[in-house]
C-alpha cells in the first residue's frame, strides 16, 4: 500500500479541525451583545412573549446560571445564552426547561 494512502486521511483531518476551529473563533470574536439580545428579543417577540410583547420589554445581563455569558431578561422569562450565541436554557412563568434542538 502507498505512504499517501496513511497521510491523505490525517491531513484531510487537520484541515477540518483547522476549519471548524476558525469557524468557532471567529463566531467568538464578532458576536456583539448587541446581536444576542436583539435575537432573543426578535424570539420573544415571534414565539413566547404573547399578544403585548415588544423589543422594548427585554434587557440584557451577566449570565447568571454557570456556562452563561448573558442572560437576556423578557418580561416574565430569562434567556440564558453561551458565548457563541447559542441558548442554552429558558425559564418563566412556566418554570425551567432546555430549549429543544
Amino acid at each position: 500500500m502507498p505512504g499517501w494512502v496513511w497521510w491523505v486521511p490525517l491531513g484531510l483531518a487537520t484541515l477540518v479541525g483547522a476549519l471548524l476551529a476558525f469557524r468557532y473563533g471567529w463566531i467568538a470574536a464578532t458576536i456583539t451583545e448587541t446581536d444576542v439580545i436583539n435575537a432573543m428579543a426578535s424570539r420573544y417577540v415571534t414565539q413566547d412573549g404573547g399578544p403585548g410583547a415588544t423589543a422594548g420589554d427585554c434587557v440584557g445581563l451577566a449570565g447568571q446560571v454557570d456556562g452563561a455569558w448573558i442572560t437576556v431578561r423578557c418580561g416574565s422569562r430569562v434567556y440564558h445564552v453561551n458565548r457563541f450565541g447559542r441558548l442554552i436554557a429558558t425559564s418563566g412563568a412556566d418554570g425551567f426547561e432546555r430549549p429543544s434542538t
